[in-house]
């Protein structure tokens, strides 16, 4: 919270003036409705015990987040001051990336949650079958540096072949490699060296695909815009990354059995399957793209 307030402070003091002929009022009702909505989608996702002891609670604030987030689809465009321009949001391009970011948000940052986690569990954890590394917290972490760095080189090499291939093929390539990286952990993890090379890919994958999906927005998006059109994408990767944690979390939770402390083994082959389903949606939902771009170029 305190962070989070003086983000907002700095922000508010930093603020540069609005040009001449533009305002610079904020839609704070927007702002707040949307973030309530929210707010209440990423509680639901992570609380499993809301949803197996209190079901009636859970449902009702599951009603209460898709009526409010109507309530801001409906009252947006009538704001002489919107936070997004929900008419370029609905444009088919602009919709269906938001939806392969949204899909490809959850299944990147579940596999992003397994390894590291896995790497953390002690040894000999779970039952029937034992399994864990038991690495610290700080060696743990050297993990990211095998996602980092073929993240960074991903980004570098995706401009120059965007000139060669469109961007919504360069979102599906992603979306494939990140899938491999799923299916690598699925398959192989009985080694830390497997888990290194699972966590390289997916940093190839994620660094892809993030490198790529302004160009597919900015395509179809007015330049006055931008700004906002980007920032709705930035919001929606995050949930999605939030709900990829959460899945995580509740599918392992779902798998650790009554008495024990960490979950058996096939608990993370199953949330790997599920990733993999993600990306497959993100996959072919960014063909749907190469396809609709295609066709209207050349009709």
């Amino acid at each position: 919270m305190a962070v989070t307030a003086a983000a907002l402070l700095t922000a508010w003091r930093s603020m540069p003036e609005a040009p001449e002929g533009r305002s610079a009022h904020v839609d704070v009702a927007g702002a707040v409705v949307l973030a309530a909505a929210l707010l209440l989608v990423l509680f639901l996702a992570g609380e499993r015990n809301l949803w197996s002891r209190h079901l009636a609670v859970g449902a009702g604030l599951a009603v209460a987040a898709v009526v409010l987030l109507c309530v801001w689809a409906v009252v947006e465009p009538r704001s002489t001051t919107p936070l997004i321009d929900v008419r370029v949001v609905r444009h088919p391009a602009v919709a269906g990336a938001n939806l392969a970011m949204f899909a490809g948000g959850i299944g990147m940052s579940l596999l992003l949650t397994l390894i590291t986690r896995y790497a953390q569990t002690p040894h000999g954890a779970g039952y029937g079958y034992g399994y864990g590394y038991g690495l610290t917290t700080f060696v743990a972490g050297l993990v990211l540096i095998q996602f980092s760095v073929p993240g960074f080189v991903a980004g570098k090499l995706t401009p120059r072949v965007r000139t060669r291939i469109a961007g919504p093929l360069l979102l599906a390539g992603s979306a494939v490699v990140v899938g491999g990286g799923f299916a690598l952990f699925a398959a192989a993890r009985s080694d830390p060296a497997e888990l290194f090379a699972a966590m390289g890919v997916l940093g190839f994958g994620v660094g892809g695909f993030s490198a790529a999906m302004p160009g597919v927005i900015l395509a179809v998006t007015p330049k006055s815009d931008t700004s906002s059109v980007m920032s709705f994408n930035y919001v929606v990767r995050s949930v999605g990354y939030s709900l990829g944690s959460a899945i995580g979390g509740l599918i392992l939770a779902a798998g650790t059995g009554s008495g024990h402390l960490f979950p058996d083994d096939s608990a993370h082959t199953t949330a790997a399957l599920a990733g993999i389903g993600a990306m497959a949606i993100t996959t072919l939902t960014n063909l749907a793209l190469a396809r609709r771009r295609s066709s209207e170029t050349n009709p």
